[in-house]
């Protein structure tokens, strides 16, 4: 129980472009706080800039029911940050957060609470089956939560999760060390609170097309791994010493070649491959060096990462402000 009289689950949504699946995410996010009752409920929706009619049907959902709040993201930022954005506005014992396209059912989060009651700080929701997902998209997914957890200093669930219940102390931890290019489940894995785990199924898209892009994809890719792994690093340095020594090793058998035999060691097609071969391997190292050099630079900037633009909290400030009276003097 919330002795301090405010909300006791919050339920953190971040939404882009979700038009088409907002009213039945809504009417079904009503219907389970029904069911939560007497447990007291806020859901935060986090718009993240979104260009089509989404901030007009979440203003709406919180006009019609005063347990939606509202937010929208100054300019297009990506879930994870506009998940830490409901975070931050979130007032709940608990957060759960979860995808605004009805994949992941709501109702999950009454097994997940009576986790956090046992004592789980930490509560994930694993994908144990994915329906309408190619064999492509579930092949990238596996192989990603597998390299991170193999290469990465976080343990995360092998299936990977995008749904999870916080303790209240776990999320103002994230809140305080939540770097630039966050990405969530490696920030809650690495904080290392007690977790548990239930599985499920992630459903079909209720409505409209994912905004899940290759683009998204690769950039969520390269910040888990500069985030969470030296991997690329140490890489690069074993990659350095082992064309190092190829190098040393060659110019040693050329040199006994030319004293030996007195001829010229021919080759100049495998020098030009080895040159290409070095130089590319090269490029490559100076953009991993890259990828963790604008990281901390990133970081050393201290910037907020994302910006509020509008809010139900603005819209009820202004609301409760007296209305200004126009005095007409004379008869």
């Amino acid at each position: 129980m919330n002795l301090m009289g405010g909300p006791e689950l919050s339920i953190v949504i971040p939404v882009f472009n979700e038009e088409a699946v907002l009213p039945a995410l809504v009417e079904r996010l009503r219907s389970f706080a029904d069911r939560l009752t007497p447990l007291i409920t806020e859901i935060i929706l986090v718009d993240d800039h979104s260009a089509d009619r989404s901030p007009e049907l979440l203003k709406r959902a919180c006009r019609q029911d005063p347990r939606f709040r509202y937010a929208r993201l100054a300019r297009n930022s990506g879930s994870h940050v506009a998940i830490l954005a409901g975070l931050a506005q979130a007032r709940g014992e608990c957060a759960v957060f979860l995808a605004a396209d009805l994949q992941d059912p709501p109702e999950l989060i009454l097994r997940m609470l009576d986790l956090w009651r046992a004592g789980n700080h930490v509560v994930w929701a694993v994908r144990e089956q994915r329906e309408g997902v190619s064999i492509t998209d579930l092949f990238m997914a596996n192989t990603f939560y597998r390299l991170l957890n193999l290469l990465g200093e976080v343990n995360l669930p092998p299936r990977g999760s995008d749904f999870a219940l916080l303790d209240r102390k776990v999320v103002e931890a994230l809140l305080k060390s939540t770097g630039s290019h966050p990405s969530i489940a490696g920030e809650i894995a690495r904080l290392g609170f007690s977790s548990a785990q239930i599985t499920y199924t992630k459903e079909k898209r209720a409505a409209g097309d994912s905004k899940w892009t290759l683009k998204k994809k690769l950039t969520a890719f390269a910040d888990a791994f500069v985030s969470f792994s030296y991997a690329p690093l140490r890489a690069m340095s074993y990659l350095g010493m082992l064309f190092s020594l190829l190098g040393f090793s060659y110019a040693l058998l050329v040199i006994v070649l030319r004293l030996m035999t007195r001829t010229p060691v021919q080759g100049w097609s495998s020098l030009i491959v080895v040159v290409l071969v070095l130089g590319g391997v090269q490029m490559m190292m100076l953009g991993i060096l890259g990828e963790y050099l604008w990281r901390t630079l990133e970081a050393a900037r201290q910037r907020p990462i994302y910006f509020l633009e509008d809010s139900s909290e603005v819209d009820a400030a202004a609301d409760a402000q007296p209305q200004k009276v126009e005095r007409r003097f004379g008869t």
